[in-house]
């Protein structure tokens, strides 16, 4: 108790948002153990049922050569009297009634098992209904925590919190910048090398007719008038 006192002072230190923290994330580690434990219980009680159960074949076997006992010796008594052997009869009797109190002893002990074997089922089934509910809850609460803590990340690295991340931003603006500022140069290149070499002024005499040998309609009708 001293030690997790001394532990609990020290998170209580860092404020109360850390110590709720530590809490939860002791919370989800304690509910796991939990579900540990359960599902060893879960499992001794397999073993529990699986003894009880053969037990219960045991009696059960027990009442029904107990039965079949007492059916043979009800059909020897009234075979007996029917014979006039009463004395043999009697003997019979006696015997039966030994047999019909074991009987109803056992089969009460049947009973108890039928009865024990139905609750331990019933246990077990929603035992194992619970433990994985909970198993669902715990991955449902571990996979959010995980899935906003990586959306806290991404919303601090987009926020401009990220000084890396603010960083490689600015490079690639740079970047971005200096490969436009090549194109243009190169683009005002192109330019001045048609004008230096007298290319574009060809290409505007050129569309206008007056060099090349581009023939508009009305030069070539005008030559087959004159011819």
């Amino acid at each position: 108790m001293g030690f997790l006192n001394n532990v609990f002072k020290t998170i209580k230190g860092y404020g109360s948002e850390a110590n709720d923290a530590f809490v939860d994330a002791q919370g989800i580690r304690i509910m796991e153990q939990e579900i540990r434990d359960a599902v060893e219980s879960q499992s001794k009680a397999n073993e529990s049922l699986t003894d009880v159960m053969a037990e219960q074949k045991g009696i059960a076997r027990k009442v029904n050569d107990l039965k079949a006992s007492v059916d043979e010796y009800s059909a020897a008594i009234g075979k007996l009297l029917d014979s006039g052997n009463e004395t043999l009869a009697m003997e019979t009797a006696e015997k039966l009634a030994e047999l019909e109190s074991e009987l109803d002893s056992n089969q009460a002990v049947l009973d108890s098992y039928n009865e024990q074997v139905k609750e331990l089922k019933i246990t077990i089934k929603d035992s194992a209904k619970q433990i994985e509910a909970l198993k669902r809850e715990v991955s449902i609460v571990k996979s959010t925590e995980a899935a906003q803590k990586a959306s806290e990340a991404t919303a601090a690295q987009f926020s401009g919190t990220n000084s890396s991340l603010r960083s490689a931003s600015a490079s690639m603006e740079r970047i971005k910048a200096k490969q436009q500022k090549r194109k243009d140069k190169m683009k005002s290149a192109r330019e001045l090398a048609k004008e230096t070499n007298g290319v574009e002024l060809k290409d505007k005499l050129a569309a206008a007719g007056v060099i090349g040998n581009q023939l508009s309609a009305a030069s070539i009708l005008e030559r087959y008038k004159k011819s």
